[in-house]
């Protein structure tokens, strides 16, 4: 039971768009959200923020002069951070620093690695193994999708020890042990 808008109402409310904002990247936003299957919108804008963070200080960098030895120093470490971090590709340059993006964030989190390596068919799949504590990264048993894996950690992801889906893997493979038949 709402009223009848009044005609300068009635106009205004044509003037306004109520589906797309300017402020909101929202088509970009919701693509990437749907694409890399992020259930919460406070990681995007989280990875948003640490990319251009990521962004200004390779330009400050950029900024010193170039024979100054504290500019050398920093540009490796900031490269060697982001190599093996796995935002970048290669240790060459300071210009790919500038390439980093909150997609990049994306590509490292732990459903994405996973699909990469053929443990789940797709990304729903691999946020549920992770959600019910099916994986584990090293010793330490993850519960969190938003969880970002380094270079170092990637061989390091496997299924819990006590997972279903392991020992059917393990069976599927004709691999599993008699010691774990007993079990």
């Amino acid at each position: 039971m709402v009223r009848k808008l009044k005609f300068h109402e009635k106009k205004l409310l044509k003037k306004v768009d109520f589906i797309s904002w300017d402020v909101d990247n929202n088509l970009h936003e919701v693509k990437i959200l749907k694409k890399y299957y992020i259930q919460k919108r406070e990681d995007y804008t989280k990875y948003n923020k640490l990319s251009r963070h990521i962004r200004e200080l390779a330009r400050k960098v950029k900024e010193l002069d170039q024979k100054d030895p504290f500019r050398a120093e920093a540009t490796s470490q900031l490269i060697e951070k982001l190599y093996n971090m796995g935002l970048i590709e290669t240790k060459r340059s300071l210009e790919l620093a500038d390439k980093v993006n909150a997609t990049s964030f994306c590509r490292r989190r732990l459903p994405v690695l996973m699909v990469k390596t053929n443990m789940a068919q797709t990304l729903k799949a691999a946020t549920t193994f992770i959600e019910q504590g099916h994986i584990r990264v090293g010793p330490e048993v993850v519960k969190d999708p938003a969880f970002l894996v380094t270079r170092n950690m990637e061989d390091f992801v496997t299924w819990t020890d006590t997972s279903a889906i392991r020992k059917h893997v393990l069976d599927y493979n004709e691999m599993r042990d008699d010691f774990d038949l007993m079990n």
